[in-house]
């Protein structure tokens, strides 16, 4: 199987998704981000100096769905029609779990803008939380769901 992000010069190129049909397209993307206990209270409780941190990288990880084409410099830019941040504190990391959830109508796909919203809603939170714990990790960014489009349905096992 070929890249399709390159020519047959071996030129990288924006794909030509002209002729392709219009579909119903989601992804699901998720990430993780890991800190102390104590920084996992602060954020949890809502006790950060910054801030709503929970909130703050919701909006963000939407805003940056939203930017994915300025940010990947092959990357459509797109009619999204929906995005969804899901975060939730996970005790057992301990830190939260990052989900986002992209939509749209159109030729091609949204892997990238779901796996840069959950991207960035963990960089926001690293951002507001470094203050206190500068060892945060961010980590299991994958797309967990794909569907529409030509290539069909794809399920992380």
């Amino acid at each position: 199987m070929a890249l399709t992000h390159f020519d047959a010069s071996g030129a990288a190129h924006m794909v030509d998704v002209s002729d392709k049909d219009v579909t119903h397209r989601i992804a699901v993307a998720e990430a993780w981000i890991k800190m102390r206990p104590e920084t996992f209270d602060i954020v949890t409780e809502g006790r950060a100096k910054k801030g709503d941190v929970i909130g703050v990288a919701r909006l963000a990880g939407i805003m940056g769905a939203k930017q994915t084409s300025t940010l990947i410099p092959l990357c459509h830019p797109l009619p999204i029609t929906k995005v969804a941040v899901d975060i939730k504190p996970d005790a057992d990391l301990p830190g939260l779990r990052i989900t986002a959830t992209v939509k749209t109508t159109g030729q091609t796909g949204v892997e990238m803008e779901a796996l840069t919203a959950a991207s960035t809603a963990a960089l926001t939170v690293y951002d507001m939380a470094k203050a206190v714990d500068k060892g945060m990790e961010i980590g299991g960014l994958r797309v967990r769901l794909k569907d529409g489009g030509k290539s069909g349905r794809y399920e992380a096992p």
